[in-house]
């Protein structure tokens, strides 16, 4: 099969190649998933360039975690009534070496989603990691519902879908921040109820107006390093933070601030979340995609010969476009 990989960390341009590689098999449990789009998320990113991992798990490694295609093959234990079935596919690169930039997969069956036919494969490869993401970091300690929710960068592949989550979950107010007016018309568009640009307004004290001095209930941050310091004049009293991402390794919350108004902060990894979490999540978006409640992000769309191009353009911030791999 045609597929693009990497033998060694460091930049995509340099370190991605297109060759042959052996056509996987899917063994007990597993089903094999002819790739039509494969998506590239930030975390992929990540992986090759050693920014997160240093050191190869493997010899050679087909990148990204997300895709979408048809099952073609079904291994031992997994009814054949799902050849053909529309999926999209995630964490297919998590503790293996294969991902999604190839013309096949194989993987574990729970991995592979069906995919409804409101959307289309492009769409479908940009789901899996932002949406477990999302729906997890809104679920926990008993939702939202009724709540003030501040989502951190409103527009990116997470934040899309957030806004989106949390309204349809019971938010009474959604707060999206963005880094520009452009972005803050794709979140707008997501449903939020206010935007705020956090390089032309201060968001502290928008977020203070818009809550009359409370504080949100919930935060949803992409990046803690660059944001922890700004926590105490966000959240209100016994709020939650839910950290999915970090651009740097430290990040410094006021300890006295902490102890007297006792906020919950709690970072999560979406490769292991509780089973039910993931269970929970592909049920929703299913349901939310059948009916027309839910918006997806526009694709930028590279052959395969272009991963390497796909990666630096992710890596390079074009909030508000997903980047797609298309075969």
């Amino acid at each position: 099969m045609r597929a693009a990989f990497y033998t060694q960390q460091g930049p995509a341009r340099e370190v991605i190649r297109l060759g042959e590689l052996p056509d996987p098999h899917p063994g007990p449990g597993e089903v094999r998933v002819r790739i039509h789009a494969s998506g590239v998320n930030p975390t992929d990113t990540y992986t090759r360039s050693g920014i997160r991992r240093r050191g190869m798990p493997f010899r050679t490694i087909v990148p990204n975690q997300d895709g979408a295609g048809l099952i073609d093959e079904v291994g031992e234990g997994v009814s054949r009534e799902r050849i053909g079935e529309r999926v999209y596919v995630t964490m297919a690169q998590w503790q293996r070496p294969w991902g999604t930039a190839s013309e096949f997969v194989a993987l574990p069956a729970e991995r592979a989603i069906r995919l409804p036919q409101q959307a289309s494969f492009e769409q479908g490869a940009c789901l899996g990691v932002p949406i477990l993401t999302a729906h997890y970091a809104l679920a926990l300690y008993g939702g939202i519902v009724g709540q003030t929710v501040l989502v951190q960068g409103g527009a990116g592949g997470v934040g899309f879908y957030a806004v989106q989550f949390a309204k349809l979950q019971g938010a009474a107010t959604v707060i999206a921040s963005v880094s520009s007016d452009q972005k803050g018309q794709i979140a707008r568009s997501a449903g939020a109820d206010h935007v705020v640009n956090y390089r032309t307004d201060d968001l502290a004290a928008r977020v203070s107006e818009i809550t009359s001095g409370g504080g949100v209930r919930r935060v949803l941050e992409v990046d803690f390093a660059a944001n922890a310091a700004a926590i105490p004049q966000l959240l209100g009293k016994c709020g939650t933070v839910v950290v999915y991402g970090s651009r740097g390794p430290e990040g410094t919350v006021a300890a006295t601030w902490g102890i007297q108004n006792q906020p919950t902060i709690r970072f999560i990894y979406m490769y292991e979340l509780p089973a039910e979490a993931y269970v929970a999540a592909y049920a929703d978006v299913e349901r939310w995609m059948t009916q027309g409640k839910l918006k997806h992000l526009p694709v930028k769309t590279f052959s395969l010969e272009q991963t390497g191009a796909a990666h630096d353009w992710v890596e390079q911030g074009a909030g508000g476009v997903r980047a797609v791999v298309t075969l």
